[in-house]
């Protein structure tokens, strides 16, 4: 058995292996204050001769018992992964996958589980790290160790692994992973950050990755477990030969080819052709002359770039593709607008609603709500392509959650604008970069629905070619860029300053140099996109008439039991009467929505009128609820009742309360007195006008009998009252 541990930021990060799941290929437990974790790797001994990818699959899983609490739900277990879960398989999967080596084609599996979670350290950072230590202590070839970190400015100051009370005062938030020398990814949100305090964030995040990948280092060097030999690639010689000369010049003139449907043809084309050329004399390596194919693309395709300056499409390498704008696209939606940059286009539909529609979040450690939330749709149509419609795919959720971070800086104050905000962006047609149309489109679907915004944000997808000491930075990438290029680097913001960032390498990491010019590059062509949006829609648009109706207000939250109401009886009878949504917060802050203005108005005067302190001389449009033989009970507003006596019934002498009144008669009442324990007596003929020459009459008999209260009072006198009196709010 094997235990490290370092420290950083004040707690101790612990790596041990050799005590749990030993047999696995490797495994280690990762704690970082009482946040634990246990990851364990594993690969077939079978490598896979059918594919032409690397089958790694990273797999994140949160338990409940980790932070104390039993899951919710008919079976009480975890089910399907959350959000949050396929968010971290991600940030695992992403800077561990570049570093294997191309030709291992064995089935890998990295399973990271929390086993605690302390509700002030999360587990996700300790999930790269477990991963990459676990693969370290394993047989598997690969070339880390990676550290994973996350990174805050508080005050000024740069806070590595903060706790969730310092992240709520931060003014970013970073994920970064990196290797000894450099940074291998990176994803976040900023409020507004410029490109140097980003690059500076980087560079103080890597110390401490680089003391956390010397304690890995420590780990693996006590464990001394010796690797697999991978089988080599042994090239043909004769085939690539052959194939090199049936293709000639084609692969040149189809990579000039700008569009992406008569390219992909013209490569499926050349395929075919070039097999039945070659078939007759390499029957059985079909796969080995489509590889050779392929490599002679990306060569010739990362050459032409670096050789010219001039990228597929014919633009140079800073160029931005054409952009066109199309606002309030579909009638009835709340806002919605069509986005169009070169072939990638997305219809983004922002929807209004009310407190109701707030998404709520089942956690190990807490839960919560969302009034604003981005979801993002990839239909296989998008591509052209015939595919599988399902569940949501780990791609769409993160390029959803991307973009939803990306406008979180720009978004209103839920005071200000309280409403529940959803956003859809369906991508009509991709290549490259959908998840940066889907921010543009969003900003401007917010505004097209009346949100009140501000400025906007737009977001870019930057590329990169590098070969040896040439270098090629590419601004708005193409799917083929993306595909055949060694990063993909979103950057999203306003004109002030970075909102959003994720950073993803095929290569084992770039230089800050390299970043410090990608971010250059992306803040102009971030700029150039943000002129064509303020073109095409500066200001906010009306809120649409088919967007619910909100009003907002607080009360003493004192008062919320009152209008809650014995089992939820108050605020239920104030939504089936007035066709509205009432909700009111544990702090007092009541939300109304609903579609008739008119009637929104009505509720939020009930609300108001029973969270009020009633006081002497307010005049009520009641509801007689019962009858005694000493008086009425009057309801003045839901759930908050009065008492007519007999005697403040009419100026002149009542003998029956019957003869005045019965339930469910309306009645307009004046409060004429508060007793010491809250009760409200009021009186009608208070505000009847009295006779000319009236007479007052002799006082009632309060001790009894007809004239007093008797009954279920038990007759005593007024200021004598019964605890058995109907309890009134």
């Amino acid at each position: 058995m094997v235990n490290k541990e370092i420290e950083i930021n004040g707690k101790l990060l612990k790596i041990s292996t050799g005590q749990v799941a030993k047999q696995s290929a490797g495994s280690v437990i990762v704690s970082y204050g009482e946040t634990t974790i246990i990851a364990a790797v594993n690969a077939a001994r079978e490598m896979r001769e059918d594919i032409d990818f690397f089958p790694l699959q990273v797999e994140y899983r949160e338990r409940h018992y980790a932070g104390g609490k039993i899951p919710g739900g008919f079976f009480k277990r975890e089910a399907r992964p959350s959000e949050r879960e396929i968010l971290t398989s991600r940030l695992t999967d992403r800077p561990i996958r570049p570093l294997f080596p191309k030709s291992f084609k064995f089935e890998t599996q990295v399973i990271i589980t929390v086993l605690t979670t302390d509700g002030d350290n999360p587990a996700d950072v300790l999930a790269g790290v477990g991963a990459s230590a676990a693969l370290m202590v394993s047989d598997i070839p690969w070339n880390g160790p990676i550290a994973t970190v996350r990174l805050a400015k508080v005050d000024e100051n740069f806070i590595v692994n903060p706790t969730r009370e310092q992240m709520e005062e931060s003014s970013m938030e970073l994920v970064v992973s990196g290797n000894k020398d450099t940074i291998v990814m990176v994803e976040g949100e900023a409020d507004l950050i410029s490109e140097d305090v980003f690059l500076d964030a980087l560079k103080f995040a890597h110390e401490d990755i680089k003391k956390i990948i010397a304690l890995q280092e420590e780990v693996a060097k006590e464990v001394n477990l010796d690797k697999r030999e991978i089988p080599e690639e042994k090239a043909n010689d004769e085939l690539n030969a052959a194939v090199d000369k049936a293709i000639g010049d084609k692969i040149n003139d189809i990579i000039q080819v700008a569009d992406k449907a008569e390219r992909e043809l013209a490569t499926s084309e050349l395929h075919q052709n070039i097999f039945q050329t070659l078939e007759e004399q390499f029957p059985d390596d079909e796969k080995e002359i489509n590889k050779h194919i392929d490599d002679k693309f990306k060569i010739a395709f990362r050459n032409k770039v670096l050789d010219t300056g001039v990228r597929s499409d014919g633009r140079s390498t800073t160029d931005i593709r054409d952009i066109t704008i199309n606002p309030s696209f579909l009638p009835r939606t709340h806002g919605s607008v069509l986005f169009t940059r070169g072939e990638t286009q997305a219809l983004v539909v922002t929807t209004l609603g009310s407190k109701r529609d707030e998404q709520i979040i089942d956690s190990m450690d807490e839960d919560y709500k969302k009034n604003y939330y981005l979801h993002y749709n990839f239909p296989p149509y998008c591509v052209g392509e015939v595919g599988r419609v399902g569940f949501t795919s780990r791609r769409e959720v993160g390029h959803g959650n991307l973009a939803e971070r990306a406008l979180k800086p720009i978004m209103p104050d839920y005071d200000d604008f309280p409403y529940t905000i959803r956003i859809v962006s369906e991508i009509m047609e991709s290549n490259g970069s959908s998840s940066m149309a889907s921010v543009c489109g969003g900003s401007l679907a917010l505004m097209d629905s009346g949100c009140p915004l501000k400025e906007h944000v737009a977001g870019i997808a930057m590329g990169l070619i590098l070969d040896g000491d040439r270098h090629a930075v590419l601004s708005d990438i193409l799917g083929a860029e993306d595909h055949l290029g060694d990063m993909d680097f979103k950057v999203a913001g306003t004109k002030d300053g970075i909102s959003a960032i994720q950073l993803d390498l095929k290569i084992e990491g770039i230089s800050f140099e390299l970043l410090e010019e990608a971010l250059e590059q992306a803040r102009l062509g971030r700029l150039h996109i943000l002129d064509k949006m303020n073109s095409a829609l500066s200001e906010p648009s009306e809120i649409s008439d088919y967007a619910p109706k909100i009003v907002s207000f607080s009360i003493n939250p004192d008062k919320i039991g009152g209008l809650i109401g014995p089992g939820g009886k108050t605020i239920k009878k104030i939504i089936a009467d007035t066709e509205c949504d009432v909700n009111v917060d544990d702090d007092g802050l009541v939300t109304i929505s609903g579609v008739d203005k008119v009637r929104l108005d009505e509720a939020a005067e009930i609300v108001k009128a029973v969270t009020l302190d009633p006081e002497v001389g307010m005049e009520f449009d009641g509801v007689v609820t019962s009858l005694m033989t000493f008086g009425a009970f009057v309801e003045i507003v839901p759930g908050k009742e009065g008492l007519v006596h007999i005697s403040e019934m009419d100026w002149k002498r009542t003998d029956k309360v019957e003869d005045v009144c019965k339930p469910g008669d309306k009645m307009k009442v004046k409060l004429i007195k508060v007793d010491d324990q809250g009760r409200l007596d009021l009186s009608r003929k208070a505000l009847m006008e009295k006779p000319e020459g009236y007479v007052e009459p002799p006082p009632r008999n309060r001790d009894g009998g007809r004239g007093g209260r008797g009954g279920r009072f038990g007759g005593g006198r007024r200021d004598n009252r019964s605890s058995n009196r109907k309890k009134r709010f």
